[in-house]
């Protein structure tokens, strides 16, 4: 933050010195051990990028900072929940699913939901049971994709079908990757209502919901009451 104070006329190495990131980065490169730099000449345009990012810390308030470093967290987490729900055998996708979406509010409890994904399950792998008769379903279906397996319309097109043979309207399509172009508008466009969950949505939602989640730490950010030191 003393930057802010006392900003420099211009970025010299020198200045950028000052910061643990550009001294290591420059040591490895004097030491012969920056690779990239070795292979591809790219050391200015590596230290340019370096300068951007400290100049983009020094100029963040510490708020900004801790909001960024918890973004950072997030998206780290929801790596690693992808990469062991690709891990899981695939029933325990289904079984996520169902949690997930119970913890959601849909159905109200546990036992409105159910896995029943089999061989010939006629592409249904979960319902959720919206009242106590279950005249009002959800239908779901579990998609565990690599991340670069995309879910293309043929494949939302046999859910619809299958939303239509169990005589319901509604269906949640979740993936592991995403969702082909194609797919996405044949869910928009279709009478029935099929939402797309997506890997990088499904990430989000675990989180949101704490299902495969906890919290590990809690910090509270004070500030001045105003209203304490306001005159009466």
């Amino acid at each position: 933050m003393n930057v802010l104070k006392s900003p420099p006329e211009r970025i010299t190495v020198e200045f950028l010195l000052q910061f643990p990131e550009f001294a290591a980065f420059r040591a490895r490169t004097h030491a012969g051990t920056d690779e990239p730099a070795q292979a591809g000449g790219n050391v200015g345009a590596q230290t340019r990028a370096i300068a951007a990012d400290i100049l983009n810390q020094v100029s963040s308030t510490p708020d900004e900072l801790l909001r960024n470093t918890v973004k950072e967290l997030e998206t780290a987490l929801r790596k690693d929940l992808l990469d062991r729900i690709l891990a899981a055998p695939p029933h325990f996708f289904e079984s996520l699913i169902v949690d997930l979406l119970v913890a959601m509010g849909y159905g109200g409890a546990r036992e409105a939901g159910r896995v029943v994904g089999r061989s010939g399950d006629g592409g249904i792998d979960g319902v959720i049971d919206q009242d106590a008769l279950g005249l009002d379903r959800v239908y779901l279906q579990a998609k565990r994709y690599a991340t670069g397996n995309a879910v293309s319309a043929p494949e939302i097109h046999a859910f619809s079908g299958s939303i239509g043979a169990a005589k319901a309207s509604k269906g949640v399509f979740v993936t592991t990757s995403y969702y082909t172009q194609p797919a996405i508008a044949f869910a928009e466009r279709h009478p029935f209502r099929i939402v797309l969950i997506d890997g990088e949505q499904l990430g989000e939602l675990m989180i949101r919901h704490n299902v495969g989640t906890r919290i590990d730490e809690t910090f509270h950010i004070k500030k001045v009451d105003e209203d304490f030191f306001a005159e009466e």
